[in-house]
């Protein structure tokens, strides 16, 4: 892999933002929805390559193998009181069957005193979009139940799908599970309290399948191998453009590359395009195994980071100093709500907080008007202003260049005790537990 031209001229943050705004717009119009392992997600690999080596720059893939999972041409449509085709969208790793119809049955939020005392085998079960259940949960419940499938009512209105993973661990589903629009599972559930019998015809096409895909790596030579590494997910799913979730994450690494170009830098700056996070994290539980005993001074992960507010430590302790002494030297452009420490789960932070990397996100939200629209046909670069890209790379250029100048905050990993306890301490674990993702053992 080439490094940065030693000759080429820094870019600014409004320059280094438009270019990479200006890429985002080819790749979501040129690639698609890009769902791992498909052919819209290497072409926006290909994208990529091809704008980063117009700014001088050599990235490297990185392939993999993983679960994947293909949509293909999946319906549900309402037999009686009338015929009417639904707006709806199957959960990754649903598997093919043969076409059924069957009763619709209310089973609220899915848990074992939701299902009525009767038999619901091949039934069909809408469960509510508040359900305190995972999906996973649910899931085991209905299929211990022989129902025949899931319609899970979206929490979002106006049509809107918000498509899914159904397994963290791609494991494929043991019955069709769909996403369905708010205003349709809100009127079947009318029908059902009414005592209006409600009969629906199930068709799931999509399959599971394995995949191979690749991140994209670019890495910046400091004089100390001790590395910052810096991540957003380039996968999306298929419904619209993925422009936000994380389009806007690809872009704020370009732009960051592109402000990179040329610098001297003290330590190794590692930016990686990520894939495979939307049905379970795959591109960095790759990247998280290869670094063994490399020494890696913080993750930054980026996934969906509009223009921070707040800088978040993840839980870990001892970033937080750093962080704070940082944010206060940024005197008039310190973050107006300095500094937090919550740990969270499902992004691409986690396989590297597990390898006992310490990982650093921001608080950074994403206008209403905008963010609503993610993982549906609306999530396009439309939604998505340049100026966000713009504003959200200077916050973000500033940390990675402070990161690699300060060596107060030495390379470090987290013995495995401690990172068991990064969890727990935030209340994760039952998650983790539920969608099969906990490598502490049982507790």
């Amino acid at each position: 892999m080439l490094p940065a031209a030693a000759n080429a001229v820094p870019s600014t943050a409004v320059e280094a933002g438009a270019r990479a705004h200006a890429m985002l717009t080819h790749l979501c119009d040129d690639a698609g929805g890009r769902l791992t392992g498909s052919p819209a997600d290497r072409r926006a690999i290909e994208v990529l390559v091809r704008e980063l080596r117009a700014l001088g720059l050599e990235p490297e893939r990185e392939p993999f193998r993983m679960p994947g999972w293909e949509r293909l041409e999946d319906r549900v449509d309402v037999v009686a009181p009338f015929g009417r085709r639904l707006r709806v969208a199957a959960l990754g790793y649903s598997q093919p069957h043969a076409p059924f119809a069957a009763e619709l049955i209310d089973l609220r939020n899915g848990g074992p005193a939701d299902y009525p005392d009767e038999d619901v085998s091949g039934k069909v079960g809408l469960i509510s979009p508040g359900t305190p259940l995972q999906t996973a949960e649910f899931v085991r419940i209905a299929a211990e139940r022989r129902v025949g499938a899931l319609l899970f009512i979206n929490r979002e209105g106006g049509g809107q799908l918000l498509a899914r993973t159904g397994s963290f661990v791609g494991a494929p589903l043991p019955l069709p599970v769909y996403s369905i629009a708010q205003e349709e599972g809100n009127w079947l559930r009318r029908l059902r309290e009414r005592g209006t019998p409600v009969r629906l015809r199930v068709e799931t096409r999509s399959r599971c399948l394995e995949v191979e895909t690749a991140n994209l790596v670019l890495r910046f030579p400091g004089r100390s191998p001790e590395r910052i590494v810096v991540g957003a997910h380039v996968d999306s799913w298929d419904l619209g453009q993925g422009a936000l979730d994380n389009g806007l994450g690809v872009a704020q690494l370009f732009a960051l590359a592109d402000l990179l170009r040329g610098r001297d830098l003290g330590r190794t700056v590692e930016i990686v395009w990520l894939n495979g996070e939307e049905q379970g994290f795959w591109g960095s539980r790759h990247q998280a195994a290869r670094l063994g005993d490399e020494p890696v001074v913080a993750m930054i992960n980026l996934d969906m980071v509009g223009v921070p507010i707040a800088v978040n430590a993840l839980g870990d302790d001892t970033l937080v100093p750093f962080l704070e002494r940082w944010n206060d030297l940024r005197g008039a452009k310190r973050l107006p709500t300095g500094v937090q420490n919550i740990n969270w789960f499902a992004s691409d932070h986690t396989p590297y907080q597990l390898a006992g990397v310490r990982a650093i996100t921001f608080n950074a939200p994403i206008p209403r008007d905008s963010v609503r629209y993610y993982h549906d046909l609306a999530d396009t670069i439309d939604k998505l202003p340049e100026q966000i890209v713009v504003d959200s790379t200077g916050v973000i250029a500033d940390l990675v260049l402070a990161l690699a100048a300060d060596t107060s905050l030495g390379a470090w990993r987290r013995p495995p005790q401690e990172t068991e306890q990064l969890f727990t301490r935030f209340g994760l674990e039952r998650r983790m537990q539920a969608v099969g993702y906990w490598p502490f053992g049982p507790r």
